[in-house]
């Protein structure tokens, strides 16, 4: 009888062990169900971050992109503004016509790509002064037009993709102010 008791203790005692060691197993399931989760959302979290990361730098790559192209487009504007001198002139000594509309027709070439870049030029002459694309240089004293009103485009401007490249050099006018001497002597 001994032995069945000692049988049934050892049963028990084997019972008691092994619930002891299925808890202890659910408590380390849990630890590492909660430690998994912790790293999940820390990858979750560091993939975000990263995902900013590359759309910063993809978007500070094209503003650094745009501005190169400003500043190509801009040397074109210039280089276009002495060629177009230089077909005026051309045009004024009026020697040889072939020549002249080879020169225009390389003109429209350079106008063409411009354009074909996203190079527009600002109209100015008849608008209202708008210093945000204009660069006023003179003023006309002007009765005719409304005051502030661009009356002659000095140096054309320009806009790319809606963003001032160059401003337009204008003149502007100004009311003409009558000094009356209202004294009664």
């Amino acid at each position: 009888m001994t032995e069945k008791v000692d049988e049934t203790l050892t049963k028990e005692a084997t019972v008691e062990d092994k619930d002891a060691q299925i808890a202890t197993l659910r408590k380390e399931l849990q630890t590492a169900k909660e430690a998994a989760e912790g790293y999940l959302n820390k990858l979750k979290y560091l993939m975000a971050d990263f995902d900013n990361y590359r759309k910063q730098v993809d978007k500070q790559a094209a503003i650094k992109i745009e501005s190169i192209k400003a500043e190509l487009l801009l040397k074109f504007l210039n280089i276009r503004d002495e060629y177009q001198r230089a077909v005026e002139t051309a045009k004024q000594k009026d020697r040889n016509s072939v020549v002249v509309e080879g020169l225009e027709g390389i003109l429209k070439n350079i106008d063409s790509l411009l354009s074909a870049e996203g190079v527009r030029p600002i109209e100015a002459v008849g608008t209202p002064f708008d210093p945000n694309v204009h660069d006023a240089i003179a003023f006309s004293p002007r009765d005719d037009v409304p005051e502030n009103s661009v009356t002659a485009e000095i140096r054309r401007g320009y806009m790319l993709n809606g963003k001032v490249l160059r401003p337009s050099m204008v003149e502007i006018s100004r009311k003409i102010i009558k000094n009356s001497d209202s004294s009664d002597e």
